[in-house]
């Protein structure tokens, strides 16, 4: 009896298993390749002479564009599956990357670096991959499934950034770009093993939904969803304002020239682990309560770095609990969706979601320049990530996560 039972589970469990892997090879190439743009910064001003301001207007632009592309990236990968949308996705963040490679002019690294890069990143990352694992995974794994893919896609971006340090300074920006296209492209035939949950031997059937109308209005008469939607903002605003203003923040404390590159690394490197710990904490607890937790956690430690003197051995402990908490909200985020909604329109109402969080971003990346240009100092932003983060604890402690009742289900003839 036992050896049939192994036999039936294992081929699900080897499917589950090898789709996790695609995800995180898919997630760590493209947010691996997207962390790097502030790499070229310098070399496009310097050797192209573009202005820096537009260069990261461009960088910026694709973080804006992948929010509001993310929805319907979402929603053709659930209505067609995963293989053509990051088959295209793929292609396209390669177009983007080449373009901007040869791009003689700023408006061409606008479209290159700004628009294609967007709807590329938004085909080949969290709101298509993880949906996909959501739907494989089984209910009381699927928090620790999406967080080990999103611990493993962090992987790109410990391993790119030298990558293309080395072959920019020995090659030049474009050789360095035409790589990084090439890395996309090879990951764009693994979209069909994200849609191998088909077959799987023995599937697991949710009950029958709603159209993707009824429920995205159903989403958005929900308070959970609106909750979780407004609190996900705070994370883009908080994460995109430290990536891109930390170093400068620290060269104006005095810090060791370097130390800022190092605190972003450590900060990737933690969230291998925070990634997993906290998809492993949300199949276990309720997940809107480890999120409150979790921005909880982030103010305290935002609060303490921007009040505490700072020295170098302060930058390592900020970078190394901001990195466990980085990118945990993710599969938390997701997961928490899906337990309210199911899987099957899991890829939509998530992009919605996500739109919020790169509002977010676009708002903490842009607002900190603006500020510092206003005032000559981050203070004020600093305080706001601290204020945002807890108005976002207080948003999430108090979500429904009662799985909603499926109007479809109802609607349906009794079988003959």
């Amino acid at each position: 009896m036992s050896t049939a039972n192994s036999k039936r589970f294992a081929p699900a469990f080897n499917q589950t298993t090898l789709v996790i892997l695609a995800g995180a090879i898919i997630l760590s190439a493209a947010m691996g390749i997207r962390q790097t743009f502030g790499l070229f910064i310098g070399p496009f001003s310097f050797d192209r002479g573009l202005p820096v301001t537009l260069i990261a207007f461009a960088i910026a632009l694709h973080n804006l564009v992948w929010g509001f592309a993310q929805p319907f990236a979402g929603a053709a990968a659930d209505r067609y599956g995963s293989a053509p949308v990051v088959a295209f996705g793929a292609t396209t963040f390669a177009a983007g990357l080449g373009l901007a490679a040869v791009a003689p002019s700023g408006a061409m690294l606008i479209v290159g670096m700004g628009l294609l890069v967007g709807i590329g990143v938004s085909c080949t990352t969290f709101g298509v991959v993880l949906p996909a694992v959501g739907r494989i995974a089984s209910p009381e794994n699927r928090s620790m499934a999406m967080g080990l893919v999103s611990a493993g896609g962090s992987a790109g971006q410990v391993l790119m950034v030298p990558l293309v340090q080395g072959v920019r300074l020995s090659s030049g920006i474009a050789t360095s770009l035409f790589v990084l296209a090439f890395v996309m492209l090879l990951i764009a035939p693994l979209g069909m093993v994200l849609d191998r949950r088909a077959r799987v031997g023995t599937p697991r059937q949710e009950a029958p939904v709603a159209p993707l109308r009824q429920v995205l209005g159903q989403a958005a008469r929900h308070r959970g969803y609106l909750l979780l939607t407004l609190g996900f903002f705070t994370c883009g605003f908080q994460l995109a304002f430290i990536a891109t203003h930390l170093p400068e923040y620290l060269s104006l404390c005095h810090m060791p020239i370097g130390l800022g590159a190092t605190a972003l690394a450590l900060i990737g490197l933690f969230n291998m682990a925070g990634s997993w710990a906290c998809g492993w904490l949300g199949g276990r607890y309720r997940q809107h309560h480890v999120l409150g937790w979790l921005y909880l956690i982030r103010s305290a430690t935002i609060g303490a770095f921007f009040l505490l003197p700072k020295t170098p051995a302060s930058v390592v402990i900020f970078a190394a609990v901001m990195g466990l908490t980085w990118l945990g909200t993710v599969p938390l985020t997701s997961g928490l969706v899906a337990k309210v909604f199911g899987t099957r329109h899991l890829g939509s109402l998530f992009g919605l979601c996500f739109l919020s969080h790169q509002i977010g971003s676009f708002l903490g990346a842009w607002l900190g320049g603006l500020v510092f240009d206003l005032t000559g100092s981050y203070s004020l932003l600093w305080e706001a990530t601290v204020v945002a983060g807890l108005v976002a604890a207080m948003l999430h402690f108090p979500i429904d996560d009662t799985t909603v009742s499926t109007p479809a289900l109802r609607a349906e003839p009794a079988a003959a």
